[in-house]
């Protein structure tokens, strides 16, 4: 059953009339589902094969609102369901669902040209979001897990649920920008005075290319975005490589200041994104 689940929908989202192997799908589900008075074997099966394929497209549909607002409506269709037929889900929460898109999106450009490289940047960003809501969270550093260790040996983690990503475009801009349109548009179908609909509607603008440094983390159990300065996001990549301390204040670049590091390492001990290295 889990074989005739899992096969890709026909484009009118029907059940396909034939099995990975060939045989007829009616045969295959009369071999393990009972007709009844109103419907064929065939026909139940394919109930649950829609629930089930619906279901994964929605989740997908609510995971990446930015990848959905650059492609519209039916090109994110066509790239979620050709994602799906090559991934499958095979973990036992939905919540993995997207880790393979932004490799899924580089590896089949055209799903997604001309834009693939900044619909590839958005799926970074929008999974690292995922990962930040319930990613793994391990005990904070303190101030005396630091003491008696030389900055030239002194190596210390980031949480797993921060991601630090480096981006052409200022996607987390975009992202906000289109959760806000579909909050308004959501907004104005429950008003009962239905004028500002011709405004909500409004395609958001497709961000001009810039280098831009993020953070995607968590606090106090709720998801932020911080933009990092460059000098700043080189040495918590040093950091997440293993480098010790000083070698990853020297990744930074030499203009940094003893006083920009003191002001860093302060700000990211409050956020909580030290912590111990395994």
């Amino acid at each position: 059953m889990t074989h005739a689940l899992v096969q890709p929908l026909t484009a009118a989202n029907g059940l396909a009339a034939h099995s990975a192997d060939g045989r007829p799908m009616a045969d295959v589900a009369a071999s393990f589902i009972k007709a009844n008075d109103r419907l064929t074997a065939f026909e139940r099966l394919e109930i649950y094969a829609r629930s089930y394929w619906f279901r994964l497209i929605d989740c997908v549909y609510d995971d990446c609102p930015g990848l959905r607002g650059l492609l519209g409506e039916r090109r994110f269709d066509a790239l979620v369901r050709a994602y799906l037929a090559r991934h499958p889900s095979r973990s036992f929460t939905l919540r993995n669902l997207c880790d393979r898109l932004p490799e899924f999106i580089r590896a089949t450009p055209r799903l997604t040209a001309p834009r693939t490289a900044l619909a590839h940047a958005v799926a970074r960003f929008e999974w690292a979001q995922t990962v930040a809501f319930d990613g793994e969270a391990r005990p904070v550093l303190t101030p005396g897990d630091l003491a008696g260790t030389p900055p030239t040996r002194l190596r210390v983690g980031l949480q797993p649920y921060l991601s630090l990503l480096e981006l052409n475009w200022p996607v987390d801009d975009y992202v906000i920008a289109v959760k806000q349109r579909d909050a308004l548009r959501s907004a104005a179908s429950n008003a009962v005075d239905h004028g500002p609909r011709a405004v909500v509607r409004k395609r958001v603008a497709v961000p001009r290319r810039r280098r831009v440094q993020v953070a995607v983390h968590r606090l106090n159990n709720r998801l932020y975005y911080k933009r990092l300065d460059r000098p700043a996001f080189l040495m918590l990549a040093a950091l997440r490589s293993g480098r010790t301390l000083v070698q990853a204040v020297a990744a930074a670049g030499p203009r940094v200041r003893p006083e920009d590091v003191r002001t860093w390492c302060a700000t990211w001990m409050e956020l909580g994104w030290l912590c111990r290295r395994e």
